[in-house]
C-alpha cells in the first residue's frame, strides 16, 4: 500500500455509494462512481480526494488502488472491512445495516457534496450504462486492449479544461508527499 493512500477514506467513499444503492452495489458501478467523483472533485477543487493511481482498463477509467482494495488484493484490509464486506457475486455491501452517511468521518463537507452530486447525476444508471458513459465522456480513458495504462493527473486536468494541467498534477504529487509524511 502506498504511504499516501488513505484506505479508510476510500472504504468510506465505497460505503457511501453502497448506502445510496440500498446497502449492496455492483463493483463495476461502484468503481465508476468513485472515478467520476474523483474527476468531479478535480474539476471543482483542482485537487484529488484519494490521490489514487488512475488507470485505463477495459471497462473504463478507475482508481487503481481502490479497485485493488475492493478486490481484496492489498495488505491493508482492516479499514476496508470496517465499512464494507468482501466482494461476492460481483458486488459488495455495507458492513452493517446501521451504517449511515453520518458515520463517514474521513470525508469533508466538500467531498460529501461531491459524492452526493455524483450520485444525483449517475446513481440511476446501472453498471453497464455508467461504464458506457465513462467510455464516451472521459476522454482521458484510452482502450488499453485488455491491459491497463496509467492515466496521468495532468491528462485528466487537461480534458477538464484546466489551465496548466502539469502544474496541477505536481500539486497532487506534493499532496501525496505531505500525506506520506503525516500518515506514518
Amino acid at each position: 500500500m502506498q504511504p499516501w493512500y488513505n484506505s479508510r477514506k476510500a472504504a468510506q467513499i465505497a460505503a457511501f455509494f453502497a448506502i445510496r444503492e440500498g446497502g449492496r452495489i455492483p463493483v463495476l458501478k461502484a468503481v465508476k462512481l468513485i472515478y467520476l467523483s474523483e474527476r468531479r472533485f478535480m474539476s471543482d477543487f483542482d485537487s484529488s480526494m484519494l490521490r489514487d493511481q488512475l488507470v485505463s482498463m477495459e471497462h473504463g477509467p478507475v482508481n487503481s488502488i481502490t479497485l485493488n482494495q475492493i478486490n481484496g488484493l492489498t495488505d491493508d484490509q482492516a479499514s476496508w472491512k470496517e465499512f464494507v464486506t468482501d466482494r461476492e457475486d460481483h458486488c459488495f455491501s455495507v458492513r452493517s445495516s446501521d451504517l449511515s452517511i453520518a458515520h463517514l468521518d474521513e470525508l469533508s463537507r466538500a467531498e460529501l457534496r461531491t459524492l452526493e452530486n455524483t450520485w444525483a447525476e449517475f446513481g440511476h444508471m446501472d453498471q453497464w450504462q455508467i461504464r458506457d458513459y465513462t467510455h464516451d465522456n472521459c476522454p482521458e480513458w484510452e482502450d488499453p486492449d485488455f491491459s491497463s495504462q496509467p492515466i496521468p493527473y495532468s491528462r485528466v486536468f487537461k480534458f477538464l479544461g484546466k489551465p496548466d494541467p502539469e502544474e496541477l498534477e505536481k500539486k497532487v504529487i506534493r499532496e501525496r508527499t505531505l500525506d506520506s509524511i503525516f500518515n506514518t
